[in-house]
């Protein structure tokens, strides 16, 4: 086993024996239920067990799969509320300390009585709150579909689009799914937005052809008149496997982009095409997947061969970081990109005009929602899935329907 393995596990492995023996004291002191405490114990020591084996036993060759998702779900489901138990009773801990290194020399004790049993009960309050979410999050949030709905103002957009529709979808991770009657709820949700067009930016599966197989009759399902196009995302590239041979990769490949026809999709790869309207058109732009630091098989210079600087143009561009680094302040004037791949982290907090905040926005500027600088805009889509964690906490799987007006 690689020594940064050894490390991770060592590190997880001290933070569950410290979580666990905090809480165990938190229960033992803020309830008189005497079994209580060896129940949750022993609930935890069957997730953490699960957890150890099934990384321990998977086979990178496979990705990963939804055994894996699930079997970390639970993991942090066990102890994300116990490192909240064990923060507050740790810092009372150091409070504690100091206070007898002062009655050291002032030879004064202050009396604690109450207040370890105060504090365990509200720190085991405190502690269903993430428990809670977090169940939410894997049964239900994950398909908590949300349409969010924008109208763009171009003063150059042609005016036989003036009105027109679009449906933005990212993110399927087909992999990652576990339940084709609430897929189809977000299916027929997306058609009842009667879109002129829909566009997907990227991450048809996790990691390989075969996981969209079984949902190909579903997703072809989707309809729009004007057409429908897409691009690939970082986990189109089957990069997150170890293969047996080159070529089992590049037949993976391929076979990954050969999904997008099957569902009536027309796959843009480093090239463009123009929408047609009484006469007049706007330009569709497709890269391949460009990140900041990884995979930038993105060409935006090849893609946009052939089109006119004063075209009107939609971009499709799997990472906001495209954006961000390489054009927003393209002279060529982009009007609107469409991203995803952050999925929002799929955990944060966010109440419309309140609050908005997810870790994910300290890896990248652009995370969630629609960001507009030097007159052009970039929506970054929650995504339609689910990766890795399979839930999602307070950032809700999206669909997006922005509305292009003549200003």
């Amino acid at each position: 086993m690689p020594r940064r393995v050894i490390i991770t596990f060592a590190v997880i492995g001290v933070l569950l024996i410290i979580s666990e023996y905090y809480t165990f004291q938190a229960l033992k002191t803020a309830t008189k239920i005497k079994a209580l405490k060896w129940v949750v114990l022993f609930i935890s020591l069957l997730i953490y067990g699960h957890f150890f084996y099934t990384v321990s036993s998977m086979n990178r060759g496979d990705g990963q799969t939804v055994t894996f998702q699930w079997a970390f779900g639970w993991l942090l489901i066990a102890l994300v509320p116990k490192i909240v138990v064990m923060l507050l009773l740790f810092g009372e801990d150091v409070v504690r300390w100091v206070q007898r290194w002062f009655s050291f020399f002032t030879s004064e004790v202050k009396p604690l009585t109450g207040r370890r049993k105060f504090l365990s009960q509200l720190a085991l309050g405190i502690a269903a709150i993430p428990l809670a979410s977090l169940l939410y999050g894997v049964f239900k949030g994950k398909f908590n579909y949300k349409v969010i709905k924008y109208q763009l103002k171009f003063k150059d957009l042609p005016e036989a689009f003036d009105g027109v529709t679009i449906s933005h979808i990212t993110d399927i991770h087909s992999g990652s799914f576990d339940n084709k009657e609430k897929i189809q709820y977000g299916v027929d949700l997306i058609n009842e937005q009667q879109s002129d067009i829909i566009l997907f930016t990227g991450d048809i599966v996790n990691n390989f052809a075969y996981e969209m197989d079984d949902w190909i009759p579903m997703f072809s399902e989707l309809k729009a008149p004007m057409g429908k196009y897409s691009i690939l995302g970082n986990h189109d590239y089957g990069d997150y496997s170890d293969w047996k041979t080159p070529e089992d990769k590049k037949a993976n490949f391929q076979g990954i982009k050969d999904i997008h026809p099957k569902i009536g999709f027309e796959l843009l790869l480093n090239e463009h095409t123009y929408i047609e309207k009484d006469g007049q058109k706007i330009a569709l732009i497709g890269v391949e997947n460009w990140g900041k630091g990884f995979n930038q098989a993105g060409d935006l210079a090849l893609a946009s061969k052939g089109v006119q600087q004063e075209d009107f143009k939609i971009l499709l561009s799997h990472d906001p970081s495209h954006w961000e680094y390489k054009v927003k302040k393209d002279d060529f004037n982009y009007q609107l990109t469409l991203s995803g791949h952050t999925h929002g982290l799929q955990f944060g907090i966010e109440i419309p005009g309140w609050i908005k905040w997810s870790p994910a926005k300290y890896v990248y500027k652009q995370w969630a929602g629609l960001y507009e600088e030097f007159g052009r805009y970039v929506n970054v889509n929650r995504g339609f899935g689910y990766h890795a964690f399979p839930g999602r906490v307070g950032i809700w799987p999206e669909i997006t329907v922005i509305e292009l007006k003549k200003a």
